[in-house]
């Protein structure tokens, strides 16, 4: 119904370097000491008052008002820090301090002195107030519980629709004030979207109770998964294609292959033996012809036999010729 809008990137605060740490350090003892001054300070003229209204023991007023104030203020920080915090504690210190102002002011005889008197005992509490702020903001920004603030130039722009804003943000418990504009500016482009579907005015009736809800609350992802999808509309059967007729391949006629020529066994007989005139009888065997031949394994031994036992026969004929020379040469 509406699309989600990521939230911008917040930017890191960069961390205190040493030098800042060290001037953080230091502004922090001198508060102290500005403020442990200021108390001082209003000793004398709380303990003349506390006098005058008949206190056995005057000194006890302005001792017991000058340490409930850091005790106070040292409540405060602590309950912060526990995630605890307390609205009412951190006014203490301001009332005990705006009594040691009013108390001084009485004892100031000119309006210099009053304003002297009376400006001192502040110090402590602004420089606690700062002490606390720092402190919580630190805790909520690790806890995520601290409310971001909207700008004041927002509000001066445009102090109807902050004030919605500011209304959502507090009642839905949005704490970062980028993800409540991101927030928003999906809740606006929903309602446009509404407006298209039904209408710039009837969209506030005809809009089903669920999405005025979820519109209200700036949470429209639920919407579309919430909703129950309708029926699918029926899919016509498609009719089936109809093939076009593939043109007949044409057939190349093959090559006639020349017919082998058969050789009979006389031609294979004449042919081994002019192959194989210098072959040696170990060498002559049916593989071997084949090769040689190029004819059938068949055809091959019965060459091969025949080679053999004329071999054998010449030999045969030739042993008794040899034999017989031989003989005459010896006789002779």
């Amino acid at each position: 119904m509406s699309t989600e809008t990521p939230a911008p990137a917040r930017a890191a605060v960069p961390k205190l370097s040493r030098p800042e740490i060290g001037l953080a350090g230091l502004g922090a003892l001198a508060a102290a000491a500005v403020g442990a001054l200021g108390l001082y300070s209003s000793f004398d003229a709380v303990s003349l008052a506390a006098a005058r209204w008949g206190f056995s023991n005057p000194r006890t007023l302005p001792v017991a008002i000058d340490i409930a104030i850091p005790v106070f203020t040292l409540a405060n920080l602590l309950l912060i820090r526990m995630d605890m915090a307390l609205g009412w504690v951190r006014f203490v210190p301001w009332v005990l301090t705006l009594v040691t102002c009013w108390l001084n002011i009485a004892a100031g005889h000119s309006l210099s002195a009053k304003v002297a008197h009376g400006t001192m005992p502040l110090l402590w509490v602004v420089f606690s107030e700062i002490g606390a702020h720092v402190y919580a903001v630190r805790i909520g920004a690790v806890t995520g519980r601290r409310m971001d603030k909207i700008r004041f130039s927002r509000w001066m722009l445009a102090p109807l629709s902050t004030f919605a804003l500011w209304r959502r943000m507090t009642l839905w418990e949005v704490t970062s004030y980028s993800d409540a504009l991101a927030v928003e500016r999906e809740r606006l482009l929903a309602r446009a979207d509404l407006h298209e579907q039904y209408g710039v005015i009837a969209w506030r009736w005809k809009t089903p109770r669920r999405e005025r809800v979820m519109l209200r609350m700036g949470d429209l992802a639920p919407a579309a998964t919430d909703t129950p999808p309708g029926p699918e509309p029926e899919q016509t059967p498609e009719p089936p294609k109809q093939e076009t007729p593939k043109a007949p391949r044409r057939r190349t006629p093959a090559k006639s292959k020349a017919p082998a020529v058969q050789r009979s066994s006389a031609d294979l007989l004449a042919e081994a033996r002019t192959v194989t005139a210098d072959w040696p009888d170990a060498g002559i065997n049916a593989e071997a012809l084949r090769k040689a031949l190029h004819c059938g394994s068949r055809p091959a031994r019965q060459v091969r036999d025949f080679l053999l036992a004329e071999r054998t026969d010449a030999a045969n004929v030739l042993r008794p010729v040899v034999v017989s020379a031989g003989a005459e040469g010896v006789a002779a």
